[in-house]
């Protein structure tokens, strides 16, 4: 089975770094999520590996070959990006684009999610509310039929009801063509369920890429009297501690054989993937 090899790739606007180094293998047959805060360069590693952008340093290979200018290797690989505010094209003519560029593009099951989420397909794009922009950017991404499809964003502006839809319709072509998803969203626990494994990138670099289930089983939010938490917490990588008064609070991310011993003066519980995330990623203030 085909997968992606970054290896060491690096990426400079100017001289701003926006990737450092990054290491990464996406596997086929696999949905993952990437997350990161606003600029921590989630949007430029789907750009470089789709060959949207050259790389600064390093190289990605789909296996053994070079992507970049390959339009053998980029026939497996489709980046659905959010539809430009002031595209004045139609979203009808937009997909038709989509579909010269996709070689595997399956205009039956594109028709059928035009139909699904009610889209105006003769309005210009730059019309269309943000939900609804979101939409094409969905419908290009499932219908590309690419082994290799990253989407942005997906539900930016979709309501409660077009997101739950946009993770059936997900999963059910994941479940039937097998083919490898990341998708990008700042939405992580509605999302969660979905990711079989977690990318997350923070300051320009990947702090971790593991299974979103074995992730969450090591992950535990402890809180109570600040001498206790210190006891049970000491040797353990602590996150995101807070202390008030006598009291204190932190998130702890356990290694092989690590354990947390009971203490009837201490709460100890689960962590959703959005609080690991804060935790990780956040701020201490």
């Amino acid at each position: 089975m085909k997968k992606i090899i970054c290896k060491n790739v690096s990426k400079c606007y100017k001289k701003k770094m926006v990737l450092d180094n990054i290491n990464l293998e996406i596997e086929s047959d696999k949905i993952y999520g990437l997350i990161g805060r606003n600029g921590a360069g989630k949007t430029t590693l789907l750009s470089l590996i789709a060959a949207h952008n050259p790389v600064t340093s390093g190289d990605i290979r789909l296996d053994d070959e070079i992507i970049w200018e390959n339009p053998k290797a980029l026939e497996y690989i489709c980046f659905a990006r959010q539809v430009a505010p002031n595209n004045p094209t139609s979203a009808k003519n937009y997909l038709k684009i989509a579909s010269m560029h996709y070689p595997n593009w399956d205009k039956e099951y594109a028709d059928e999610l035009v139909k699904i989420f009610e889209l105006d397909v003769k309005t210009p794009l730059f019309k269309l509310s943000k939900g609804m922009q979101s939409m094409v950017t969905i419908i290009v991404a499932l219908a590309s039929k690419s082994q290799f499809t990253f989407i942005d964003e997906p539900v930016a502006g979709l309501d409660v009801i077009a997101r739950d839809l946009f993770y059936k319709l997900l999963i059910e072509e994941y479940t039937e063509s097998h083919r490898t998803f990341i998708i990008s969203t700042h939405i992580i626990d509605e999302a969660s369920d979905v990711f079989e494994e977690v990318i997350m990138i923070n300051d320009h670099k990947i702090i971790l890429k593991e299974n979103t289930e074995e992730l969450l089983s090591r992950a535990y939010y402890i809180s109570g009297k600040e001498e206790k938490v210190d006891e049970i917490t000491k040797g353990l990588d602590c996150y995101h501690t807070d202390t008030i008064g006598r009291s204190k609070s932190t998130t702890v991310l356990l290694k092989d054989g690590q354990m947390i011993e009971e203490d009837s003066d201490v709460t100890v519980k689960s962590v959703s993937l959005q609080n690991l995330f804060v935790a990780l990623c956040g701020k201490d203030v």
